[in-house]
C-alpha cells in the first residue's frame, strides 16, 4: 500500500534525489521511498547498540562493525568518504 503525500525539500536536496534516482534507474518516489527506510533502519539499528551499551553487554567488537557499516551506507547514500577503520 502507497499512501500519496505532500513534502517539501530544498532545491539542492531534491536536485541531488533526482540525480542519484537517475542514476539508480529508480522514479524519484521510489528512492525517496528507499532511503527513508534506510534512514529509519540505521536510526533502529543505532538505539539498538545503544541500549546495548548502556547495558554493558561484551560484543564491543560486533558494536564497532555495526558502526563501521553504519558509515559506510552514510557514505554511499550521502556521497561521504568513509574514515579509515
Amino acid at each position: 500500500m502507497t499512501a500519496k503525500v505532500t513534502l517539501s525539500f530544498s532545491d539542492d536536496t531534491i536536485e541531488e534525489a533526482r540525480r542519484f534516482a537517475k542514476r539508480e534507474g529508480m522514479s524519484l518516489s521510489a528512492w525517496i521511498d528507499q532511503a527513508a527506510r534506510e534512514k529509519a533502519l540505521r536510526e533502529v539499528f543505532a538505539a539498538h547498540a545503544a541500549a546495548v551499551g548502556r547495558a554493558g553487554l561484551d560484543i564491543e567488537a560486533a558494536a564497532l562493525a555495526d558502526a563501521q557499516e553504519a558509515e559506510q551506507v552514510d557514505a554511499v547514500f550521502l556521497g561521504r568518504r568513509p574514515s579509515a577503520a
